[in-house]
């Protein structure tokens, strides 16, 4: 059995590799594919994906968030691996192995997952409204010998305005220790840096450029790390970022028609799910409607439809098409065009937009916000009022930060789209060959379809589809056969 670690570096594309000397290198001895995501190409739905080897219309996920039905709510980064289904990679490794150990290092829907070593961010919520940056871990012993030795997880660089190197730091910081203190045989990384930058300059931009080469010189160390200890690394991503700057305003146009409604406090406005007729779940390049009436449907999909910035809205069979035929999609998904993506808003006036809009507020946002990873340019001074409010916090005082924009014209990057450009495209590269390329065959796939041989670096296939992913791993583990 052959130890394997997976580094998840999201938004990592052929593009970026060209910054990223010691990461392409991985590949000399091994091979680089093209990875072909599922519907949408989002953090949850891909790692779901790639670890049970199914699409959205089997494991459920299908985006980072959803409308349960049930609560008559929108949750966005839920954490509890139940919600996941399908057969994950360790249940299938220990029907053969029984002992086969796995590390889950910020993989999402940590939270309840039959691992044997899970870190996760998870912040401290104090009865006083404070919030401090920590982690969740198992064993929970686990929590004191990272952060004796790490510090404390920093999360306020893992997402926001202030999003940047320290959090992919300290998680493969994490990976390492827990990599040779406990030496499982799977180790599970999430690599966010290469995130932030192209949604917030684009992927073409010199500053993600930057980030990427910076990112290659952390990797460097434990890339060489892991392969001096023998083990088989893959690096893959979920999804790669491609220019995009029209935002769509898919909920206004849904309110202005009458058929999404909120309710009022405190001269603030909120959405009503549960009498709108429609309104929609904005999810990066994707969005799911919800339509409350099936007589309304027709009228919904043409109205989305004919926004500017739309590609294509999936009705019943659509969704089927694309592996996303579960009862938590929207009666409609809507797929943007390639420059566009969707925004959450909801309020006409800006005036009553709810004070949550300002912040970085992750869970009380009916849809993702990328403005929360830019600071407000119409506020005097953001950074320093910013620094004020924390050091409010820090000494026991409620505090209210404003710094994200409301003005969304500042993202340059997104995702969540099936990539059009090869070069924004999630890549996969292994430090060894495809099993069954040693035997000088081309090895076999589930899908039977038919592709090319290598380009010249190692040996493997051209392209792989996220849905095979879990069978390649289970092959480079050198699992014992049933």
């Amino acid at each position: 059995m052959t130890r394997l670690v997976v580094l998840d570096i999201v938004g990592l594309t052929p593009r970026l590799l060209r910054h990223m000397p010691a990461v392409s290198a991985l590949a000399d001895q091994g091979f680089q594919a093209r990875l072909n995501p599922v519907l949408p190409a989002v953090t949850c739905s891909m790692q779901s994906t790639l670890l049970t080897g199914v699409t959205p219309t089997d494991h459920g996920i299908v985006g980072n968030g959803w409308y349960f039905r049930d609560l008559g709510e929108v949750f966005l980064w839920r954490q509890h691996n139940a919600l996941v289904g399908g057969e994950k990679i360790w249940d299938t490794a220990r029907r053969t192995s029984p002992n086969y150990t796995v590390a889950n290092v910020c993989w999402w829907y940590a939270m309840g997952a039959d691992v044997d070593f899970t870190v996760t961010p998870r912040p401290v919520y104090y009865s006083d409204g404070r919030k401090e940056p920590d982690c969740y871990t198992r064993p929970p012993e686990l929590h004191d010998r990272l952060t004796d030795r790490l510090g404390p997880f920093p999360l306020f660089t893992y997402w926001g305005p202030n999003a940047g190197m320290p959090s992919s730091q300290w998680i493969l910081g994490a990976a390492r220790q827990i990599f040779d203190e406990h030496q499982p045989d799977l180790t599970l990384v999430y690599v966010p840096h290469l995130d932030y930058e192209p949604q917030r300059t684009g992927p073409d931009s010199p500053q993600t450029a930057r980030e990427a080469r910076r990112l290659d010189d952390a990797l460097r160390p434990l890339l060489d790390h892991f392969r001096n200890e023998d083990a088989t690394v893959v690096v893959l991503s979920e999804y790669g970022i491609a220019p995009a700057s029209r935002p769509v305003d898919i909920n206004r146009a849904l309110r202005r028609a009458g058929l999404l409604d909120v309710y009022t406090q405190d001269g603030m406005e909120y959405l009503d799910p549960w009498t709108s007729r429609a309104f929609a779940v904005a999810d990066h390049q994707t969005a799911h409607v919800y339509v409350r009436d099936p007589a309304d449907l027709t009228q919904v999909s043409d109205l989305v439809a004919g926004l500017d910035g739309v590609a294509e809205v999936l009705d019943a069979q659509g969704k089927a098409r694309h592996g996303l035929a579960h009862e938590r999609a929207g009666e409609l998904v809507a797929v943007a065009e390639s420059d566009a993506w969707f925004t959450y808003y909801y309020w006409l006036d800006d005036d009553r937009a709810p004070d949550f809009a300002r912040q970085v507020e992750i869970h009380r946002k009916p849809g993702y916000d990328p403005a929360e990873l830019l600071y407000d340019p119409a506020v005097p001074a953001v950074k320093a009022r910013a620094l004020a409010q924390v050091a409010r916090k820090k000494a026991g005082l409620r505090y209210r930060i404003r710094t994200v924009p409301l003005d969304p014209s500042g993202i340059r990057g997104s995702h969540g789209r099936l990539p059009d450009d090869p070069q924004d495209s999630p890549v996969l590269l292994c430090s060894r060959p495809e099993p069954g390329w040693e035997r000088g065959r081309e090895p076999e796939r589930e899908s039977g379809r038919e592709r090319g041989r290598g380009r010249g670096r190692g040996r493997g296939r051209d392209e792989i589809d996220a849905t095979e992913v879990k069978g390649l791993l289970l092959g480079l583990a050198d699992l014992p056969t049933s």
